[in-house]
């Protein structure tokens, strides 16, 4: 059974979160804009803008420290995944399938976005591979769940590839990364990531495939694109040649916490405007009571003694 409700004509007008078929049908009508987002508040500045935002599992070297993504665990996933759903209001959410979680059987695939898909309400999730992924997409979309592939540089299998290196630069790799893309979108991903592809490449996959391809260094040929928000923001200390800096925020929080820092040391901040003064008439420790609402040391007039 399922309910559906709207607000009251005196209350706010209910936003419609986009879904895996609104970015499906986006192919050949308009890009798609995506960044990923990892925690409430930046989920709630991009929500406007982008038609879906990626809780990646870059966010282990993003915010948490890893080198590579392989160690993140799927809790921290969930975790990060809830407040991204909570800060957005109209763009999909998709999370990531992090590694050893999906690759052991389709069923164990299953088991593991299902729990994501429950405990973070998130509209979709995505998992690396090409033609070895297939069935679980296959399986995994038939028990409605709808999943994003991922081909071309595939960051979970660095210790396979060798480093992050950009794929289908010479021809000879095109005809397997075209099968992948092929076989994806036959298994029912409602699109598929293009990471780091040569831009030939790219191009021929887009007009291939029935489902939207988003590159993230794979050339403006694709259907949309995606970044990871802090390297377009210029808060990360090295980024991808893909990467264009929209901002330096990194430099504005710099010379923010350096001000605050000499403030602090100059005893010039918190000033009289930053600080909570006494309630008027309220006694201060030490304070002779009768001087109590005073200002400036005079005391106030004592209130008349009414006659009878």
């Amino acid at each position: 059974m399922s309910v559906h409700s709207s607000a009251g004509a005196s209350g706010p007008q209910k936003v419609k979160r986009l879904m895996a078929p609104d970015i499906q049908a986006k192919k050949g009508v308009e890009p798609i804009v995506s960044l990923t987002s990892y925690h409430a508040h930046t989920a709630a500045i991009a929500d406007p803008y982008c038609d879906f935002l990626l809780v990646g599992d870059s966010l282990g070297m993003v915010m948490h420290g890893y080198e590579t993504t392989v160690p993140v665990p799927l809790e921290l996933m969930i975790m990060h995944g809830r407040a991204v759903v909570r800060g957005a209001r109209r763009a999909l959410v998709v999370v990531d399938m992090p590694f050893g979680t999906y690759e052991e059987s389709p069923s164990v695939a299953f088991r593991n976005a299902a729990r994501v898909m429950k405990e973070t309400d998130c509209g979709a999730v995505k998992l690396e591979g090409g033609r070895r992924m297939a069935e679980t997409i296959r399986y995994l979309v038939d028990r409605g769940i709808p999943v994003m592939a991922h081909i071309g540089l595939t960051p979970q299998s660095i210790n396979v590839i060798g480093g992050f290196r950009a794929q289908g630069r010479v021809e000879a790799q095109w005809a397997a990364i075209e099968e992948d893309a092929r076989q994806v979108a036959d298994a029912g991903a409602f699109s598929v990531v293009l990471e780091a592809m040569a831009e030939p490449l790219a191009a021929r996959i887009t007009r291939a495939i029935d489902i939207p391809t988003i590159g993230i260094g794979a050339s403006a040929a694709c259907d949309g694109q995606i970044l990871v928000m802090e390297d377009m923001l210029g808060l990360s200390p090295r980024v991808p040649k893909f990467v264009k800096e929209f901002g330096a925020i990194g430099a504005a929080i710099d010379s923010a916490i350096r001000g605050y820092a000499d403030e602090v040391r100059a005893r010039t901040f918190p000033t009289p405007e930053h600080t909570y003064a006494m309630k008027s008439g309220a006694p201060v420790a030490g304070e002779d009571p009768a001087s109590a609402g005073t200002k400036s040391g005079r005391a106030t007039k004592k209130p008349k003694t009414p006659s009878t």
